[in-house]
């Protein structure tokens, strides 16, 4: 299908420069266009969105150079050169007179071929081009993106009554393909799919916590991780979004939504949260929200109670979880259901559980068929863009019909139609997964050519093995592929020994994959924390062994090995995969060796990967150690491949980037079974250990840090440990092949994990989330 050449964005707003840049990481030229400069300004809003993006965290950039790939202009002085463009987005303020006036314009400046689309969230396509004529209408659409843009998986495409289906398809396919969206095909109804969903779910959460005397803490831990919903849950949503542009939000949904809708019951105005906008606690971009830092740095939380004084003095916020939420960590832990342990018991967590279960999940059933007939399409719009690990149709399957129809009773709702029947809404016909349409009728589930979620394609195989960590599947053409499903995927011993047996029970070629929202977070510190408190060196120096030998017999199995990561590949789930042939990596990964921050080293081949690759680029041994030493010791990742290339954890022009996440997987089995033919193993490396004067030039520097303040003592500490591992000491063989270098690994992390100040690091770590810098 023709790709786009000349696009142009209207609006540098928060979300048109955003979109500018998604444009840009996809190696294509755009043209952003704003109102001129204020009066005494040095630069035009477009040229400041620029700036934005430079500094913008997390980066809308995949590298900084790409902002070169965006030109910017003023609607008064450049207009004319929209007559090249063949596609233009609209993000212009949600003014329908403005937007109107606009398309105007456009229709008088644009070539006849030329589409055209709105960003609107919430202004209908009839409205939009009410006084236009056929021949623009024909070929404008709403292209809905989510911010932040780079990020936020979901396009929400509608059509209009006239929009042809070519420039549909046309739309569709540049966006999968190209800018890596997941594509929901929307009509032109209110608030369209994900908002609509999304925002009432919010609502519910909040009406319901007050409704359950539930504390902000309390909400969010279990409306958060236990659900499959992020773990900011509600009130941090609220406040990392914004809590005056969630109130324009609800604002504007209630505007549009139909009389009876079951969002108006909570998308009122609500008193407490208008106080405190008006006393600036407008989330986290003001003094804070429902949450707020105190004085001392403290995390303080709002209480919920008490209508008539909605600015109630703080209170320091709760870390202690709800049992509820406890016994949805565990069975998630263990492969259970979260879901039925939230829902079960008597008092108020569970009843909130319930009751926000009960009116969330009926009320996306409620829009099959009105709105779309596949539920398919609800699910994969809070998947893709609320970040949801499963649809309301996914969870309601989970749940099961008559536990269903028990959380509608309890919350007052009816169950909708589309449930009454008590069929699931997707099962699995041979190695075909079927989605349940209005209708009652079965069909495949409805992905574009080349698209693959594995999730999905699981509910149709049989492991070969498989244990609480991960498990290993066949795949066709007699593939194997590994997928880590642990919390965060963090991992363990169980872990490792999937990758073992996948590199005994290889097939024809392995991938290890997984479509969680993060490949993996590291090897699991809470067994390290444990060996520590039981001085236990040898368990640890056996754990790192067996996860070296896995990682090693993975890297010389005789079949081709490729990792497919998307998210946070960091720690020793990036071990994992600089021990595969390659790598095809998705935009958004984020890879590298973090180990220094809680006190310890690369205990899984990391060092050792990392020191080879960086002698291929320097050709100087002493060189690539402190290259090494530099990555690993502050503990660098890349946020894109582009990054990590710099740090030798992508290798350009040998490892592969993929835009679309759904497009992760087919790449990985593209790519292992172009390797079979004629595939050989890699020889086994020999370094030359790097000159042990290195030593004292790289403690100066650590020496000059501490005393600047830039680093902690202990930093120095484990810097020299990781340095250890790449320099030749007293009576040290030059050289070292792989198995030396494996155990260097081991004994520089057992001299670390033997300082009380690395087991203070990895339990605040584990217990606060940040590990003390000392």
């Amino acid at each position: 299908m023709t790709s786009f050449k000349n696009i142009a964005v209207i609006g540098a707003g928060t979300m048109g420069s955003g979109i500018a840049a998604q444009i840009a990481n996809a190696g294509h030229d755009v043209l952003l266009l704003d109102l001129a400069a204020r009066e005494g300004a040095d630069k035009s809003p477009a040229e400041m969105a620029i700036d934005r993006l430079m500094d913008s965290d997390p980066p809308q950039l995949m590298h900084k150079r790409n902002a070169a790939r965006i030109h910017t202009g003023t609607i008064d002085d450049d207009f004319d050169k929209l007559a090249d463009a063949d596609w233009i987005i609209e993000a212009v303020v949600e003014r329908l007179d403005i937007k109107k006036a606009l398309y105007r314009r456009l229709d008088e400046t644009v070539s006849a071929d030329c589409i055209v689309s709105s960003n609107t969230s919430t202004i209908p396509i009839s409205l939009l081009v009410e006084d236009m004529p056929n021949s623009f209408r024909e070929r404008f659409a709403i292209t809905h993106y989510f911010n932040p843009v780079r990020y936020m998986r979901l396009l929400e495409l509608v059509r209009g009554n006239e929009t042809r289906d070519d420039v549909i398809d046309r739309l569709a396919d540049f966006n999968d393909r190209v800018l890596g969206k997941g594509v929901v095909r929307c009509a032109d109804t209110p608030g369209f799919l994900g908002n609509r969903v999304g925002v009432f779910a919010l609502q519910v959460g909040i009406d319901e916590a007050m409704r359950c005397n539930l504390s902000v803490e309390q909400a969010d831990a279990l409306m958060g991780r236990p659900m499959g919903i992020p773990k900011t849950g509600v009130f941090g949503l609220y406040d990392l979004i914004g809590i005056d542009l969630m109130v324009d939000v609800v604002a504007s949904l209630r505007s549009i939504l139909p009389d009876g809708d079951a969002f108006h019951a909570v998308g009122g105005e609500n008193d407490m949260i208008t106080a405190m906008i008006a006393d600036g606690f407008t989330g986290d971009k003001g003094r804070g929200g429902f949450y707020v830092e105190g004085d001392d740095g403290a995390a303080m939380a709002r209480p919920l109670s008490g209508a008539g004084q909605p600015l109630a003095d703080l209170r320091p916020a709760q870390t202690t979880l709800p049992d509820a939420a406890v016994r949805a960590a565990d069975a998630a832990a263990t492969r259970g259901e979260p879901l039925l342990e939230i829902i079960d018991g008597n008092d108020d967590c569970a009843r909130f559980c319930r009751r926000v279960l009960g009116r969330v999940l009926a009320y996306a059933a409620s829009l099959v068929p009105d709105v779309t007939t596949s539920p398919q399409d609800i699910d994969d719009a809070m998947k893709l863009g609320f970040n949801w690990q499963r649809g309301p149709f996914e969870m309601i399957d989970a749940i099961g019909n008559d536990r269903m129809a028990a959380l509608c009773d309890e919350a007052g709702v009816a169950l909708p139609a589309v449930l009454t029947d008590g069929t699931p809404t997707y099962k699995a016909d041979g190695d075909t997964l079927m989605v349940r349409h209005a209708n009652g009728s079965y069909a495949p589930v409805g992905l574009p050519e080349g698209v693959m979620r594995f999730h999905m394609t699981r509910q149709t195989l049989t492991p070969i093995i498989s244990n609480n960590s991960a498990s290993l599947f066949a795949l066709e053409g007699n593939l194997r592929l590994v997928e880590f499903h642990s919390k965060a995927n963090a991992l363990t011993d169980e872990s490792m020994e999937i990758v073992a047996a996948a590199a005994e029970d290889h097939g024809s070629g392995i991938i290890i994959h997984n479509d969680a929202q993060h490949f993996s977070a590291g090897v699991d510190l809470n067994a390290f924390r444990a060996y520590i408190e039981a001085e236990d060196w040898d368990g640890i120096d056996g754990f790192l062994d067996r996860f070296q030998k896995a990682v090693c017999a993975l890297k010389y199995t005789p079949v081709p090995v490729v990792g497919a990561p998307s998210g946070l590949g960091a720690g020793g789930g990036y071990e994992v995969l600089a021990h595969c042939d390659r790598l095809i990596v998705h935009t958004n990964s984020v890879l590298g060796l973090v180990e220094s921050a809680v006190g310890v080293v690369p205990g899984g081949g990391g060092i050792k990967d990392t020191y080879f690759r960086w002698y291929d680029a320097k050709q100087s041994w002493d060189d690539a150690a402190w290259q090494t030493w530099m990555n690993i010791g502050y503990g660098a990742t890349g946020s894109s491949p582009q990054l990590s290339a710099r740090m030798m954890y992508f290798r350009d022009g040998h490892d592969q980037t993929v835009m679309n996440r759904d497009r992760l997987l087919p790449g990985a089995i593209e790519m292992v079974t172009a390797m079979q033919d004629g595939y050989t193993p890699p020889a086994r490396p020999v370094a030359t250990l790097a000159d042990g004067a290195l030593a004292d030039k790289m403690a100066d520097f650590m020496q000059q840090g501490v005393d600047r303040g830039d680093f902690m003592p202990h930093d120095k500490t484990v810097a020299m440990n990781i340095a250890s591992v790449m320099l030749r000491g007293e009576g040290d063989s030059e050289t070292a092949d792989e198995n030396d270098l494996y155990a260097r690994e081991r004994r520089a992390f057992i001299n670390l994990a033997q300082t009380p100040q690395t087991l203070e690091r990895i339990s605040t770590m584990l217990d606060d989330g940040t590990p003390v810098r000392n």
